[in-house]
């Protein structure tokens, strides 16, 4: 087959319908009209000999044989990529666009304390932030659209490169009225398993704190549920409830503090890591590891959490 036929453009046109499921947005996203880019899909699916797409008056849907096409075309764009990246890397350290996932529930609560010590560090810098669910944003990093993610560690089955950056403490968030409300620390094995609140499906804290409890908490158990980190510190403010509340979460969230206390957990188990992802074969790996130390240093001076060492997993006090 003649490579000449097929060209990034089109790719481009193919992950952007995969994506949205609609000719009209897909045409948007990428900066042609619909007629355009239907007509161009339409040669490309003859020039292949495949149907990606099956076209409906009630919307677009992708073929068996076009996910494989989709998948690729994806990968083939992200080492596209990968050709100005490499170009970049004798450039000056951490200047121009970085695509960097966060989960949500740490995005809210850690970038307010970088963005302005990194706009001092690197004027040139253009962070451009992704916040979703853990699996969610693996997936983009895996399959290029992201350069790095800050996600809780491990982040289960993946190739990924995974620099520790920093351990918060978990605490137990009750309302101020409730009886735990007046001790120093929680003992876990008198954490009110019943009246906990967990975050919805999706989000690795929900997991972590299936795992504190494993003997009393089991998947299902808990009748109250919450979509975000902020949500759920209402519910806790409101007396519906109490759960597992992130240290950064906590020095960040001071509307309710006259509602919610935060009550250590005894034992000092009671943690998450933070690491900063990429691919193994990403060619900015100098400005990964750069931009991972510089937010260890500016969290260990703004004393926040508890930093990795650059070295490795060992920890030291902020």
């Amino acid at each position: 087959m003649n490579l000449a036929g097929l060209s990034l453009r089109d790719l481009e046109y193919i992950t952007a319908v995969a994506e949205h499921l609609h000719f009209g947005r897909a045409a948007q996203a990428c900066g042609v009209s619909q007629p355009t880019l239907s007509g161009q899909l339409r040669k490309l699916e003859e020039f292949l000999g495949v149907e990606i797409f099956e076209r409906s008056p009630r919307g677009v849907l992708v073929t068996r044989r076009g996910e494989e096409v989709v998948a690729q075309a994806k990968r083939i764009i992200s080492e596209a990529r990968r050709l100005f990246e490499v170009v970049r890397i004798g450039a000056e350290p951490l200047t121009g666009t970085l695509r960097l996932g966060v989960i949500s529930t740490l995005g809210p609560y850690l970038v307010p304390f970088l963005l302005k010590p990194l706009r001092a560090r690197y004027p040139e810098l253009k962070l451009l932030l992704t916040e979703g669910h853990t699996r969610v944003l693996v997936r983009q990093l895996e399959e290029g659209e992201l350069d790095a993610l800050l996600a809780t560690s491990p982040i289960g089955d993946s190739e990924l490169v995974e620099l520790p950056l920093f351990r918060e403490e978990l605490a137990l968030a009750v309302p101020r009225d409730h009886p735990l409300a007046q001790v120093e620390a929680v003992n876990p094995d008198d954490i009110p398993v019943p009246e906990l609140i967990l975050l919805a499906e999706g989000h690795c804290l929900r997991d972590q704190a299936l795992e504190l409890c494993p003997s009393r908490l089991r998947e299902g158990s808990a009748e109250l549920q919450a979509a975000s980190l902020e949500t759920l510190r209402q519910m806790i403010a409101a007396g519906s409830g109490v759960s597992f509340m992130p240290q950064l979460a906590i020095q960040v969230g001071a509307l309710l503090d006259d509602m919610v206390a935060y009550r250590r957990i005894a034992g000092g188990q009671h943690m998450r890591d933070v690491a900063l992802f990429h691919r193994p074969s990403f060619g900015r790996i100098r400005d990964i590891r750069l931009l991972r130390q510089s937010i260890g240093e500016i969290l260990a001076e703004q004393s926040a959490v508890k930093v990795h060492k650059p070295g490795g997993r060992a920890r030291e006090s902020a």
